[in-house]
């Protein structure tokens, strides 16, 4: 039984470690924005007349989004997770990714697909994730376990 915890413990450290270490590379990044309102919106008519307003994104942000597409950690099915732990709002997530072990590390996986995922259609949710700390308590969440585990 303990063997068997071990090797699951092992699987899971293998599979994510890679990941972890390259959206670990946006901590400090994540640290200085954190709580901050990134959105910056261009009028490309320069207000010579009426159009719609574009949507501008920090270009570390959208680097960190397209490292984080490429994770194992994307789940399309993460709203089954949010459903199971009752997910509503940040405060929601926040507290569940401060529970998360090694062998729920699904979990973090869950709530940042629905911040990258949501945001390929929503562009302010990718915003939403930097300025209520979700991604930086993500990022230092999944950093806290594989480093217990490897050491």
């Amino acid at each position: 039984m303990l063997q068997e915890n071990k090797e699951s413990i092992s699987r899971q450290v293998e599979k994510y470690r890679k990941d972890v270490a390259e959206l670990a590379r946006y901590r400090g990044w994540l640290e200085s924005r954190s709580g901050q309102d990134l959105t910056k919106l261009v009028d490309p008519a320069e207000g010579k007349q009426p159009t719609m307003q574009v949507p501008v994104y920090d270009s570390t942000l959208l680097a960190f989004v397209k490292s984080a597409r490429k994770t194992a950690f994307i789940d399309r099915n993460y709203m089954y997770t949010y459903r199971r732990l009752r997910i509503k709002d940040a405060d929601d997530e926040l507290r569940q990714i401060s529970r998360v072990q090694i062998m729920e590390i699904e979990v973090l996986g869950a709530i940042l697909s629905s911040y990258i995922l949501k945001g390929q259609t929503k562009g302010t949710v990718w915003n939403e994730g930097v300025r209520n700390g979700v991604y930086l308590a993500i990022v230092d969440k999944m950093q806290e376990l594989i480093d217990f585990w490897t050491a």
